[in-house]
């Protein structure tokens, strides 16, 4: 089993950065296919990024493609988000989620919102 604790959210200006933090404990993080999803108030959660255990193969929506990064550190068993050019449509609470196998493990999620 693994624990997830996002951070790095935040109010910020359109046009402006942030990253976020995911930070991992327990089982072995790089044996883990991660990702970042959103919800919007009033909205379903969404996919944002995915990256498999070793890094070499991400995904992005199309709404964050050329703006948004992921990556991970497996020595730090931590996963990122770098946010750039963030617009207020990106407000939404994220979350981080590891899986293994058919689990899949959520953390607590960070607010980020974008003012315009």
């Amino acid at each position: 089993q693994v624990q997830l604790v996002e951070s790095g959210g935040g109010l910020v200006q359109a046009g402006g950065s942030l990253r976020l933090s995911c930070a991992a404990s327990g089982r072995t993080f790089s044996d883990y296919a991660m990702a970042w999803f959103r919800q919007a108030p009033g909205k379903e959660r969404e996919l944002v990024a995915r990256i498999n255990w070793s890094g070499s193969n991400t995904y992005y929506a199309d709404s964050v493609k050329g703006r948004f990064t992921i990556s991970r550190d497996n020595a730090k068993k931590t996963l990122y988000l770098q946010m750039n050019s963030l617009k207020p449509e990106d407000t939404a609470v994220y979350y981080c989620k590891a899986t293994l196998s058919i689990r899949d493990y959520w953390g607590q999620g960070t607010q980020v919102t974008v003012s315009s």
